[in-house]
């Protein structure tokens, strides 16, 4: 755990960099990270019904989930309040992009977003999984890569993408959400659904009775990544992808996943034996 002298030391080689390689931010008086700390607030985007990384509570309105624990502790570590904005998944990088949002929790770096927004290192690890329906058996990709299976995605999502790599003879069904792929397994129209794999154990302790999980071999695992609007000074992002590894290192973000996990009705001894976040 950073203790406050290392904190402070962190904080400022964080700056220092930004005076060596930030000209532009320099010049106008701040780097990204001083002018972050100099709001008094973090700003983050959060997901109303996204539990477990977020989730926002009808009757209170409180935000829960693994990401506002996570954000919560950073904001703490720099002494700022968090300023939760809801957002969805789909306009956290344009509201990124128009400097609404610091950072946010939960993209997944793929090459579309790379060329608009910068990401942190990985803040934990995503198996891809198949939710096949009772009584198909499988072991590997391999095993699911059959012209007569029929397999539900949410287009466009990192799963459309595992399941064009992996099952390319399967009939692939795009539809346009994760419930929607879901009612498809459910009524039959597919034999399986892919989700990574915090995704599908959500599923199954909500409806056990929908099919079996399956993490097929060789286990493709997807990263989740805290995203930030592209500038030329790199000190803010290069802060809190330190903070990230160092939270990784001590079992914070673990611990905060695992804790938050029970929002969706799942427990630690229901994940894959050897798989680790």
């Amino acid at each position: 755990m950073m203790n406050r002298r290392s904190f402070t030391t962190a904080l400022g080689a964080a700056a220092a960099g930004a005076m060596v390689s930030g000209g532009t931010a320099m010049a106008a008086g701040q780097s990204a990270l001083e002018r972050v700390k100099a709001s008094g607030t973090l700003r983050i985007g959060g997901i109303a019904d996204g539990a477990p990384y977020y989730q926002k509570g009808i009757a209170d309105g409180k935000w829960r989930g693994f990401y506002i624990d996570i954000c919560q502790k950073l904001a703490d570590d720099l002494g700022l309040k968090l300023d939760i904005t809801e957002t969805t998944w789909g306009n956290s990088v344009l509201e990124l992009q128009a400097d609404k949002l610091d950072v946010f929790f939960g993209l997944n770096p793929t090459p579309e977003r790379q060329k608009v927004i910068d990401f942190s290192g990985p803040v934990f690890k995503n198996a891809f999984t198949l939710v096949t329906k009772k009584g198909l058996e499988g072991k590997t990709w391999e095993d699911f890569n059959k012209s007569d299976l029929t397999i539900a995605v949410d287009a466009g999502s990192s799963h459309d993408a595992a399941v064009t790599r992996h099952l390319p003879e399967a009939k692939v069904v795009r539809l346009k959400t994760q419930s929607d792929a879901t009612a498809a397994l459910m009524s039959h129209r597919a034999d399986a659904q892919c989700l990574v794999l915090i995704l599908s154990l959500a599923l199954l302790a909500k409806n056990p009775a929908i099919g079996t999980l399956v993490v097929p071999d060789p286990v493709d695992a997807t990263t989740s990544n805290a995203g930030f609007r592209r500038e030329e000074d790199s000190s803010w992002k290069d802060f809190v992808s330190s903070w990230i590894e160092e939270h990784r290192e001590n079992g914070f973000i673990k611990q905060a996943i695992m804790k938050n996990m029970e929002l969706v009705g799942v427990t630690a001894d229901q994940f894959p034996e050897g798989f680790t976040i």
